[in-house]
């Protein structure tokens, strides 16, 4: 499955369960949903880059200096202790998740909810 396709199932599913809930009041609910979505999308992205010179070139790509990438990207961690961590959070960050797409909870609740 295509990161798009990935995107664009998430933010169906985000626009049904939303729409279906927006009565009730879950600002904080939301906001946890929202964390771990994008832990785990960090982890679908860590896990398409598969080899650790391609995730370097990534890291370098995205604004991290080549120590830092390097040390990353041969990293021995799992891949979701890696998407949890400060190089996937300062690198993968919502306004570059937006910008492929992506609706988070909160926003789309915003826009919905008649609080």
């Amino acid at each position: 499955m295509t990161f798009d396709d990935r995107i664009g199932e998430l933010n169906a599913l985000t626009r049904g369960w939303v729409n279906y809930f927006k009565l009730a009041t879950m600002w904080g609910k939301l906001h946890d949903l929202d964390g771990w979505v994008h832990n785990r999308l960090g982890y679908c992205i860590w896990k398409q880059w598969k080899r650790p010179n391609r995730r370097r070139r990534a890291f370098i790509q995205l604004g991290v200096d080549p120590d830092h990438a390097f040390a990353w990207a041969y990293c021995r961690h799992s891949g979701w202790r890696i998407s949890q961590s400060p190089i996937m959070t300062m690198t993968i960050t919502l306004e570059r998740l937006k910008q492929r797409g992506y609706i988070s909870f909160e926003d789309y609740y915003s826009k919905v909810a008649y609080v």
